[in-house]
């Protein structure tokens, strides 16, 4: 089964001034889950992640009374913001939680695991 992990980190850590300039600890830990997903690669139930860009250049599409309306920006004011998503494939969520823990122990931000809905999901 598939799972999407999304990945959080302090909004007050992601500064729109330096996001463009990696702090020596954003490295670190980039290069700790490198590892881990290099682990998931070999296994076979990676399928694949990336890092989201900054929220002060996302923006948020919305319905209103007005119509449908795009904004700018961090829609709320947020403590965490989602800073990345990966998906997997394994056996069992037990499985996810797993490999989640081990990659949490390590980076110390949470992860959201979300079961992706497949095929079977209307049958």
């Amino acid at each position: 089964m598939k799972y999407l992990l999304l990945s959080y980190t302090p909004a007050a850590a992601w500064d729109a001034a330096t996001a463009d300039t990696p702090s020596e600890e954003a490295l670190a830990a980039f290069a700790a889950y490198q590892r881990f997903e290099q682990e998931l690669i070999e296994t076979g139930e990676f399928v694949s992640s990336e890092g989201l860009g900054h929220p002060a250049v996302s923006a948020t599409v919305c319905k209103s009374g007005d119509g449908v309306v795009a904004t700018d920006g961090p829609f709320a004011e947020l403590k965490e913001v989602l800073a990345s998503f990966a998906v997997i494939d394994v056996a069992s969520q037990e499985r996810a939680v797993e490999i989640v823990s081990r990659i949490v122990e390590v980076l110390g931000e949470p992860i959201e695991i979300r079961p992706i809905m497949g095929e079977d999901f209307t049958a």
